[in-house]
């Protein structure tokens, strides 16, 4: 367990925010749990919402065990029709495929585009979304597309040496892997996240993606076992690959 509020040497973390932190309900609900004796502390029930809870206190909720969690973190395989927003007037939004008391203080690391699938974390960890999403990190980005035109080794070059877009912006060097047995398709490796930038990229030769979909950032691989639109947590070992 780890927190700004408690520690191994005696530091504590009042019960309702323990609780709210570990996703157990918003504040308001878990006082109302707290109160109603459906949380117990060490075999005891408890309904003081300010009881001070300690790193090696067993807490359980519902008869269910509680385990604090200074950050969440989760793969989504985002489905096409839905935009990378954690709130948005008109569209449904990627956190929408979350229930509702799981959607406090998470937001989106790694956006893609409404009609674009694949890969996307959301987590509640700022420190490490800066990490992965700052241009200075360098993190490969890897996706699979199609296109409306076969691709061909000029475009291999021109993505290996750098693409200039319409607009001025030069990229930095990227990896067009075309697929033998389908040439209007390929996958693209990338280590920046200019805005729609695989898109442009292509459209400057000449061609229109007509499908993309993320596949790994830095050494996370989407489950293939996640269908789209589903979402898991990730494991320690996930999260500490994303370190790396």
């Amino acid at each position: 367990m780890q927190g700004k509020e408690e520690t191994d040497k005696g530091k504590t973390m009042r019960l309702d925010k323990y609780l709210a932190s570990s996703r157990a309900g918003s504040r308001k609900e878990v006082r109302d749990l707290i109160k109603h004796g459906s949380v117990s502390v060490n075999g005891n029930i408890c309904r003081d919402p300010s009881t001070h809870i300690r790193s090696e206190d067993a807490v359980l909720c519902r008869g269910l065990p509680v385990v604090y969690k200074e950050h969440v973190y989760y793969m989504l395989n985002k489905p096409a029709g839905c935009v990378s927003a954690t709130t948005d007037e008109k569209e449904r939004t990627v956190l929408d495929l979350f229930p509702e008391d799981l959607q406090k203080g998470l937001f989106i690391v790694g956006r893609l585009d409404k009609d674009s699938v694949g890969l996307l974390i959301i987590c509640d960890d700022g420190e490490l979304a800066h990490a992965l999403t700052s241009p200075a990190s360098h993190v490969d980005k890897k996706y699979c597309i199609r296109t409306d035109e076969p691709l061909d080794e000029e475009d291999v070059t021109a993505f290996a040496s750098g693409i200039t877009l319409s607009d001025g912006t030069r990229l930095k060097s990227a990896v067009l892997d075309i697929f033998e047995d389908d040439k209007c398709a390929a996958l693209v490796t990338i280590r920046e996240g200019k805005y729609h930038q695989i898109k442009r990229m292509i459209a400057s030769r000449g061609k229109k993606v007509v499908y993309l979909k993320r596949l790994s950032i830095g050494g996370l691989v989407l489950d293939r076992e996640l269908d789209e639109g589903s979402f898991r947590e990730l494991t320690d070992e996930e999260v500490r690959v994303l370190r790396m």
